[in-house]
Formats: structure tokens, C-alpha cells, sequence
């Protein structure tokens, strides 16, 4: 009678497939292993982008805000700008109204200041700042030196026009008189600043 030892060889068999086993459990367990750490690296980028995000977006509200603020303080500050015109033009406008009320004082004033001696006026005509002037004088000296005497009170600007001289007897049975007619146009940068009494300028009389 033959005997087969069943048992033996099925032990044998179990020993030889045992490291095959363990080989493929070993694998299997590497395998999850890297599932698990690419799942989790994964998972930890899409939450640090997440964070980048997040801070982006907090950092373009508030750059939105820094610039709604900065918008409003450009408004104040152009409103600001456009008032500050409007008051300058203002003031130049009352100055000039200013200056403009005072000019005519100060056109009789010059005037009489370099009016010479034995020389008189006739005829005061202001049109604007041309003042046209017509009086009578001994000489022609004299009205030369009137003249001049307006012309040195930097009041009027150069030159004094004369435009126009005659002869007319004296009613007082005196010497004959020389009426003239001149033309100047008063500055009104002399009314800021007063200069000194012209030269020559001894003061007259009008009539």
C-alpha cells in the first residue's frame, strides 16, 4: 500500500507561498501609504491656496476702501481748490473796484500836485483812465513843465500828448494867454505805492 503525505506537502506549499504574501502586503501598504500622503499634501495646498486667497480678497477690499477714502479726500480737495479761486477772484475784484473808487481822487490829486505857477485849468474829462485836460498858461514853458511834473509822478504814462495850443487874447487886458488841450492816461499802479512829490511841482492855481 503507498502513503501520500498530504499534510507535508500542503505545509511545504504554505511555506513557499508565505513570502509571496508578505511581499504583497508590504506593497499594498506602501501603496496606501502614498495615497494617504498625496491626499494629504493634496488636501494641506488646496487649504494654503484657500489661505491666499482669502488674503487676496482681504487685501483688494481693503485697497478698495483706501481708495473710496482717498477718492473722497481728492473731491474736498478739488472742491477746496475751486473755492479758493473763486474767493481769490473775488478779492482781485474788490481791489480793482477798490483801486477804481480812488483812482479819480488820486487823478485830481497828481494833477494839482504838478500844476506850475500861472497856470490854470479850464476842463477836467475822464474817459476810463485817459484824462484829456484843457487850461490856459502864460508861457510855453509853463505847460511844458506841466507836462513834465505828470510824467515824473509815474501816475501817468509817458508821453503826455499835447493836442493842441492856440493864442487867445487876455480879457483882463494883460498879457495874451496860451490855451492848450493834453492828453494822459493815469496808472493805476501809482495809487500802491505814493513816489515822492515831483520836481519842480510848486502848486498853481485853477479855474
Amino acid at each position: 500500500m503507498i502513503r501520500i503525505n498530504l499534510l507535508a506537502t500542503e505545509r511545504r506549499a504554505a511555506k513557499a507561498a508565505a513570502p509571496g504574501f508578505q511581499a504583497g502586503q508590504k506593497m499594498m501598504v506602501i501603496g496606501s501609504l502614498v495615497l494617504v500622503l498625496t491626499a494629504v499634501g493634496v488636501g494641506w495646498r488646496y487649504w494654503a491656496l484657500g489661505q491666499q486667497k482669502a488674503e487676496v480678497a482681504r487685501e483688494i477690499e481693503a485697497a478698495q476702501r483706501e481708495e473710496a477714502r482717498l477718492q473722497e479726500i481728492l473731491k474736498q480737495v478739488q472742491e477746496f481748490e475751486s473755492r479758493r479761486k473763486m474767493l481769490e477772484a473775488r478779492v482781485a475784484l474788490i481791489d480793482e473796484l477798490r483801486k477804481g473808487q480812488n483812482a479819480p481822487v488820486h487823478m485830481i490829486d497828481q494833477v494839482s500836485r504838478a500844476l506850475p505857477d500861472m497856470t490854470w485849468l479850464s476842463s477836467l474829462v475822464q474817459n476810463g483812465y485817459t484824462l484829456t485836460i484843457q487850461g490856459q498858461c502864460l508861457t510855453l514853458t509853463s505847460l511844458s513843465d506841466f507836462i513834465g511834473n505828470l510824467e515824473a509822478s509815474h501816475y501817468f504814462m509817458r508821453p503826455v500828448e499835447i493836442i493842441d495850443t492856440s493864442v487867445v487874447p487876455n480879457a483882463a487886458k494883460g498879457p495874451e494867454l496860451i490855451q492848450f488841450t493834453i492828453r494822459g492816461t493815469f496808472q493805476m499802479a501809482g495809487v500802491d505805492s505814493a513816489p515822492p512829490p515831483a520836481p519842480g511841482a510848486k502848486g498853481g492855481r485853477r479855474g
